[in-house]
């Protein structure tokens, strides 16, 4: 069945929206109408491709596009926009290329596909991995076109609508997803109206109790609530209206769910002492009458003091503009009053949108270029991404980045800079430029010396000094908070220990894959490719980050065989040249588990004497190998690649691999040594080691070298699991904000 045929024999399954049949019915007329021919054509051709596939919920599979194309039309979405709401999930769930997108529809409607589809052809050593980079490639596509992100928002909405029909883990994880990155998206670009849904519905799944007991009462107290806001409403419109100032709109409503959960929470407060839980809004027509507006508020109701924000004179960086009050209302209950234009509501509503919606009226001027102001936030963030290898971390990062919790200051010329609450005055240094950060030498705030770790207040006057002869200083990272400063002290660093980090570097490689053939390898077409799939120019940038420990060893070494397995099958592979060779052996194939597993945590050595080699500790997970030892000590279990079994005969090595549990079925722990740099500053250790007792890390030994000026060498002796546990302790302690370096060490074996 066509979708035009839908018109005549309407399916049982699936209710076309009004404003669809409305475009579909124009188009069949023969209507020249370009617009309408791009939507309905997409339409069409999603809804042949998504026929026979369902929803968890037993519906048609196509009505999650149709909302979603739905969601975006009513933000006054192009017909690009919507198209690429019909067509966003095709790529992902049926056979079609986007090359073959932009065959059909055009260069804009596949970059907007493609924008949000998700990664599926590279394989991730982790969830959070695959997680980062489909965040990454999204802000990229952002730049070069910003309805990419609306288009995936509207995406994100309905699937949050519908989500009571996943699984309740699959469900907690949409909605915590949600919480932290899409709906602070949607405040950034200012759409109101998806942030509070989207909002309120991650709260449901994630705080389902809570959710219920306050939706009930705020229900419980509808009637009462009504009708204070009606006398209230009443007396400012007749006030207002003496004035002669022209009110669009004035009525009440309640605050959303989850507002009223967040200021329960901040306040540890019950909702009965909460009152505050609806506003007022007064829409009128121009700036000034806002403000004559104001004064008429504050002559009916007492202000209250250090409750009254200006957001028209300086608006948020996603261009929210209003007038914020809180008054003493009737009954003596505290009751918050909005007062902004039309033009203000519209951008308040939909945001980077508006103009989109509103642009028949000439009455919007938002420019969708990056360069304009309110989009730092989005070259930021395309700035430092590049820079977090680290998976984990750039998903911290980026959560921080977009809770929106601003604070305003000024330069000496008067330009606002606009920085995370509790910024600093080298987080405003390195606002500015990543040199002047770098050479900071001092900073002046209203004219005063100040301390550099000083958060700055809005209204602040901050001026930089700076010297050619200042860098950045370690300490800094105790205090910043922004990312981009954060990760230019990083990189201040990493780039004067360079050398050191490429020798660490090549260090760890060679005890991976043997000596042989390294040179060639780092030069070989393969190493460059996975270079840049780890986001790094080239094998040297690679080398110096594996030495800083920015990427793991594994990440490295798995990207690097899943290249060669692209280029040539496996059995060229093993005789291509030296470099494939060296590829290949060090990924010798693990042999099955025996019938004994259980016996043993090694598999292959069932009955015989064996002990884990000091010099390299492995850990399940990682791939070994035995080695009949001289002595009477049995067999030796190594690391594959370890130095000590290079020149081992090949008689004298076992193929072993790892079984999973004990005896008793409880899983075994491993020694390994980690050795941390971080600042020198009193508690970093009690820092440190609390992270590990988190996650119920035992610490068999740990020692402390510190020597003047110099961070600190802390060695730690920590039993684990497996090797997934180890990289995610890792990386857990990596992410703190004093730890300069993180790397696993070896002992020299004495066999």
């Amino acid at each position: 069945m066509t979708a035009i045929s839908l018109l005549q024999e309407p399916s049982t399954d699936l209710e076309l929206p009004p404003w669809l049949q409305e475009c579909l019915i124009n188009q069949q007329s023969g209507g020249e109408d370009r617009d309408t021919d791009l939507i309905c054509r997409a339409f069409n051709f999603a809804y042949q491709l998504h026929e026979g596939q369902y929803r968890k919920s037993g519906e048609p599979y196509i009505a999650h596009p149709i909302a979603v194309a739905g969601l975006l039309r009513d933000l006054g979405g192009d017909s690009v926009t919507i198209a690429a709401g019909f067509l966003h999930d095709v790529v992902e769930d049926t056979d079609i290329t986007l090359e073959e997108i932009e065959e059909r529809f055009g260069t804009d409607v596949r970059q907007l596909v493609e924008g949000v589809t998700k990664l599926s052809k590279f394989n991730f050593s982790s969830k959070t991995e695959r997680q980062a980079e489909n965040f990454r490639r999204m802000f990229l596509a952002m730049a070069k076109d910003i309805r990419v992100i609306v288009v995936k928002l509207a995406d994100r909405l309905h699937n949050m609508r519908t989500l009571e029909h996943l699984k309740p883990e699959k469900q907690e994880r949409i909605a915590l997803e949600t919480r932290e990155i899409f709906a602070p998206l949607a405040n950034r670009l200012g759409i109101g109206r998806f942030k509070w849904e989207l909002e309120d519905l991650a709260f449901k799944y994630l705080e389902s109790e809570a959710y219920r007991q306050i939706q009930a009462l705020v229900a419980e107290r509808r009637t009462d609530r009504e009708a204070r806001l009606e006398k209230v409403t009443e007396l400012l419109r007749s006030r207002l209206e003496k004035l002669g100032i022209h009110v669009f709109e004035l009525k009440g409503r309640p605050k959303h769910l989850y507002g009223i959960y967040q200021k329960m929470y901040r306040q540890q407060k019950e909702f009965h002492e909460i009152y505050d839980i609806a506003a007022v809004r007064i829409i009128v027509e121009t700036n000034e009458e806002c403000y004559r507006a104001l004064a008429v508020v504050h002559d009916a109701f007492k202000p209250i003091p250090g409750r009254f924000k200006d957001y028209i004179g300086l608006p948020k960086p996603n261009r929210y503009q209003s007038l914020h009050t809180t008054v003493v209302g009737l009954n003596g209950c505290p009751l918050e009053i909005q007062i902004r234009t039309i033009e203000m509501h519209h951008i308040a509503e939909y945001g980077i949108a508006a103009h989109w919606k509103y642009k028949e009226t000439g009455s919007s001027e938002i420019k969708l270029s990056s360069e304009d102001e309110k989009f730092t936030w989005l070259r930021q963030l395309i700035e430092w991404q590049n820079d977090l290898k680290d998976a984990q971390e750039y998903i911290d990062s980026l959560k921080d980045n977009l809770f929106e919790d601003d604070v305003y200051v000024f330069t000496p010329n008067g330009d606002v800079i606009v920085l995370a609450q509790g910024a600093t005055p080298v987080d405003f240094a390195y606002r500015i430029h990543t040199e002047v950060g770098n050479h900071m030498k001092g900073a002046r705030v209203n004219g005063r010396w100040s301390v550099l770790d000083r958060p700055l207040q809005n209204g602040d006057i901050v001026e930089i000094i700076t010297s050619k002869n200042s860098h950045p200083s370690l300490d800094w990272l105790n205090f910043v908070v922004t990312p981009t400063a954060r990760n230019r002290i990083r990189q201040w660093y990493k780039r004067s220990r360079r050398e050191e980090n490429l020798a660490r570097g090549r260090e760890l490689l060679e005890k991976e894959l043997g000596k042989s053939g390294l040179d060639a390898l780092l030069k070989s077409e393969p190493m460059q490719i996975t270079a840049q799939r780890c986001n790094y120019q080239n094998a040297e940038d690679l080398l110096a980050a594996l030495g800083y420990g920015e990427v793991t060893l594994s990440q490295v070494v798995n990207r690097l065989r899943d290249v060669v397995k692209e280029q040539q099958p496996v059995e060229e592979v093993e005789t291509e040249s030296n470099i494939e060779e060296l590829i290949t052996s060090s990924s010798l194939p693990n042999p099955p588990s025996t019938t004994n597993s259980k016996k043993s945590p090694i598999a292959g050595v069932e009955g015989l004497l064996y002990h884990l080699a000091g010099c390299c500790k492995p850990l399940p997970g990682e791939s070994i190998i035995g080695v009949v030892t001289r002595s009477s000590r049995g067999i030796s279990i190594h690391r594959q690649g370890c130095h000590n079994v290079e020149n081992v005969p090949g008689e004298r090595l076992v193929p072993v691999n790892w079984n999973p549990i004990d005896n008793n079925g409880r899983p075994l722990t491993y020694p390994v040594d980690i050795q941390i740099e971080a600042i020198d500053r009193v508690g970093v250790l009690k820092d440190i080691l609390a992270r590990l007792s988190d996650q119920n890390i035992n610490v068999r030994n740990a020692g402390v070298k510190t020597s003047p000026g110099k961070p600190a060498l802390i060695h730690l002796s920590i039993e684990i699991r497996d090797r997934q546990q180890f990289e995610y302790i890792l990386n857990r302690i990596k992410n703190m904000g004093d730890v300069i370096n993180i790397r696993r060490i070896s002992q020299v074996d004495g066999e």
